[in-house]
């Protein structure tokens, strides 16, 4: 929503320039607080939030399971990129979803006639980083327990799961709630509690996750209401299949991912999402009009993703000579919009400060990925360049990208049989670490925003901010200058 008015009256003064990030500044105001007790908390969708209000983009280079992983550990959210098969793609999800639980409705299980060889290969096959699992019979009933204990003292990699299970086990009825399972876990010194109905199996405990959620170790973490980590994935206009598949391994949010979000396949798939998996939040894009806006959300959108170039890798505006510069995008989706759903601005973000004026200009939250890509924890290639760590980076409109599969080609409109035309770059940038220390520093800078700006919360940022107009010397001015860098600071690079 923006329902600031010196942002109207500013924006009013530029009806036909187009402005982004360099252009603009925040003013300073009066603050009673200090940056650390800023709280950036944000809407992500109509129903679904974050505890910081950053997305890792829906890219090969940047979001796979372990870089959502990280980013809902974090509060933020991952978007599982789809330039994979649907069943790969739904593989990602699954390891976001099962990477922690409180409650697990359905337990992996294993058959007293499997081996440790043949769990070894499963649990490598779907990427399982957990090592208790419920044995089961032939009848489906609960018969034992294989714990890591059982599996590190076995003689054999080979042996029989009946052989070394644990067989004595403590059981709970299917409606213990979270603190009964947390004193009897505590009380026996178990790890899994599972939860049986006439010798079946129905519901799983993890000590660990359970003591996460009691003693409120982790609060940042972004869950779903089964305790889950939350994930999203990107989909593409007529991929039902892919959306049938994602929806079966419980994905939060699905995000109907193109070029050119304003269009007909875009707003047809939308529309069927909501009426078959309503339960699912839609994220549709990439748009730059506030009329896009409008039209997404009619069509049953629980928010927009709005950028059309602005990306360190995407030469669209380029190759097409279409686009609008990021903040005068942002501005124009979420003044029509007028707050019914939340904005992510997509692309553009250089530095911790772009985030408060995207924020300021009216987005909700902020899409990144060059920010991601040099990180620890992003599926691009790590390489050694002039001495230095880099990591491979492209556009999923690169012809590398459109050429490998196609999920890319989708994005940008193109069948099997087109002529590729790309609109994007390959390239790399600088190792970062991992994702907690950029992201640390990101959520620092946005808290410092907070600060100088004298808003406690994101929601008065965008009330009450304010913007002034910048030269191309005040944009010198803005960074280091006169002098030679000797050693980088980890939140600024030239």
């Amino acid at each position: 929503m923006n329902n600031n008015p010196h942002i109207h009256d500013f924006m009013k003064t530029f009806p036909h320039e187009g402005l982004t990030f360099d252009d603009v500044s925040l003013i300073t105001q009066y603050a009673d607080f200090l940056p650390g007790d800023a709280a950036i908390a944000s809407k992500l969708t109509r129903n679904v939030g974050v505890k910081i209000p950053f997305l890792s983009a829906a890219m090969d280079t940047v979001t796979e399971a372990r870089m959502a992983i990280s980013m809902a550990m974090l509060g933020g959210i991952g978007v599982i990129h789809k330039n994979l098969d649907p069943e790969e793609q739904a593989l990602h999800v699954s390891r976001v979803k099962h990477h922690l639980n409180g409650l697990i409705s359905n337990p992996i299980t294993f058959n007293v006639n499997d081996t440790l060889e043949t769990i070894a290969l499963r649990r490598n096959e779907k990427g399982y980083n957990f090592s208790g699992f419920p044995i089961l019979d032939n009848d489906g009933k609960l018969v034992g327990i294989l714990t890591s204990k059982d599996i590190r003292f076995s003689r054999s990699k080979r042996a029989s799961v009946t052989d070394i299970m644990t067989k004595n086990v403590i059981t709970a009825k299917p409606d213990t709630n979270l603190r009964q399972a947390y004193d009897l876990m505590q009380q026996h010194k178990i790890g899994k509690l599972p939860l049986l109905e006439k010798g079946k199996l129905v519901g799983l405990y993890s000590y660990a996750d359970v003591r996460r959620l009691i003693e409120n170790e982790e609060p940042l973490f972004n869950r779903d209401s089964q305790h889950r980590l939350r994930v999203a994935a990107g989909i593409g206009p007529g991929d039902y299949e892919r959306a049938e598949i994602l929806n079966a391994s419980d994905v939060d949010v699905l995000v109907v991912d193109t070029a050119h979000g304003h269009s007909k396949g875009v707003l047809d798939m939308v529309s069927w999402v909501k009426k078959k998996f309503a339960h699912i939040d839609v994220i549709a894009g990439n748009i730059a009009t506030g009329e896009a806006a409008l039209a997404l959300r009619d069509a049953g959108a629980d928010a927009v993703k709005v950028g059309i170039g602005p990306g360190s890798i995407c030469t669209t505006r380029v190759v097409a000579g279409v686009g609008i510069p990021q903040i005068s995008a942002v501005y124009a989706a979420a003044s029509a919009l007028q707050g019914s759903i939340p904005v992510i601005a997509d692309g553009g973000v250089r530095n911790s400060g772009d985030i408060a004026k995207a924020l300021v200009a009216g987005a909700d939250t902020v899409m990144m990925g060059s920010v991601l890509a040099g990180t620890e924890e992003s599926p691009g290639e790590k390489i050694i360049y002039e001495g230095r760590q880099f990591v491979i980076y492209r556009g999923m409109g690169s012809l590398d990208a459109m050429k490998s599969r196609e999920g890319s080609r989708q994005r940008y409109g193109l069948s099997n049989d087109d002529d590729l035309v790309p609109q994007g770059i390959e390239g790399m940038v600088p190792y970062a670490g991992t994702v907690h220390k950029v992201m640390k520093q990101y959520c620092g800078g946005l808290q410092a925003s907070l600060g100088y700006c004298g808003t406690k919360t994101i929601p008065e940022l965008k009330l009450n901010g304010k913007f002034v107009r910048v030269s191309s010397a005040g944009v010198v001015e803005a960074h280091a200058h006169d002098i030679k860098i000797t050693k980088e600071a980890p939140n600024y690079r030239r």
